[in-house]
């Protein structure tokens, strides 16, 4: 939570610090959305694809996940903006055995600084940047046999690249559509000393991945 905060803050700082457009119309959008994202992550994919998954069911180099995202962005001048963007994505796995089910499911919250370069028309614009921040894992692990789940957390950070177009419904709401692309380092999640363990190759397992996304919204100009 304190690094969300100190992004919130930083862009507030940066809003205050840039020189502003006369034209006070408009200057702030918000934006909410979900989509679907295609992520390649190594090192788990062979965790589970060595240990867990039958022949039948190995994992792709690439797999989908769901993210829900939510933005906020001020405008600095006719082709400047600066944003702060808020995502989460979710995946799970199961496995099942004549011992029980293996389970896995988690979560990424990934707030980002992002900049903009703004191209503006009549009933449209449109948005093209990138930006970094933290990342923030959290995972449950419930091994077949046993009784409850244990969860997993990692601290890292992620660089992300975005383009985005909007279309006016009416008033200033706007049809959102949304691609970006993000390399993520995860780190190695751990509950307490303990590790996701590839006992394979005698290594922990990171959460490190590149991703594409494709999502769809709404957002509102103000």
């Amino acid at each position: 939570m304190k690094y969300i905060c100190t992004l919130i803050l930083i862009f507030f700082t940066t809003v205050v610090s840039f020189p502003q457009n006369n034209n006070q119309s408009d200057k702030f959008d918000i934006r909410g959305g979900m989509g679907i994202s295609f992520l390649s992550m190594p090192s788990l994919t062979d965790y589970l694809n060595l240990n867990f998954a039958a022949p039948n069911q190995q994992l792709g180099t690439f797999v989908s996940a769901v993210n829900f995202s939510g933005e906020a962005g001020y405008l600095i001048n006719d082709h400047y903006e600066i944003g702060i963007e808020v995502a989460y994505m979710i995946n799970s796995y199961n496995y099942s055995y004549s011992l029980g089910e293996y389970r896995l499911n988690y979560g990424i919250l990934m707030p980002s600084i992002l900049n903009y370069y703004v191209i503006k028309g009549e009933g449209f614009y449109f948005k093209f940047g990138g930006g970094v921040g933290p990342r923030f894992v959290s995972a449950t692990q419930q091994l077949p046999g046993t009784p409850s789940a244990q969860t997993y957390s990692s601290t890292g950070f992620g660089l992300i690249l975005k383009a985005d177009g909007n279309t006016l419904l009416s008033g200033k709401l706007y049809a959102n559509i949304g691609v970006d692309l993000k390399y993520d380092f995860n780190g190695e999640p751990k509950s307490g000393n303990q590790y996701f363990v590839n006992n394979v190759y005698k290594q922990n397992v990171n959460f490190n991945a590149l991703s594409a996304g494709i999502r769809l919204g709404v957002s509102y100009l103000f």
